[in-house]
């Protein structure tokens, strides 16, 4: 081999790890992002799961038979 081919591949190599590192970098960087969108939605779904407690409640508090008043005898 010419020393022309090994400077060709000597260069494709280089080019593939500098890829390869670029690559893990973005990995490590999404799977950050990934962490803090799930950190995120596990934060609005427990507010959310707050809000329909509360709902519930209320609808609970709506649907609950009142309490019977007693009933007034005449003031004769």
């Amino acid at each position: 081999m010419s020393n022309e081919l090994f400077e060709q591949l000597e260069q494709r190599v280089n080019s593939a790890v500098d890829t390869i590192e670029m690559q893990r970098m973005e990995l490590d960087e999404l799977r950050q992002e990934n962490e803090r969108l799930k950190s995120e939605r596990q934060q609005w779904e427990s507010r959310l799961g707050g809000l329909l407690e509360r709902f519930r409640e209320l609808d609970a508090n709506a649907t609950a038979p009142a309490p019977e008043a007693p009933a007034a005898s005449p003031s004769w």
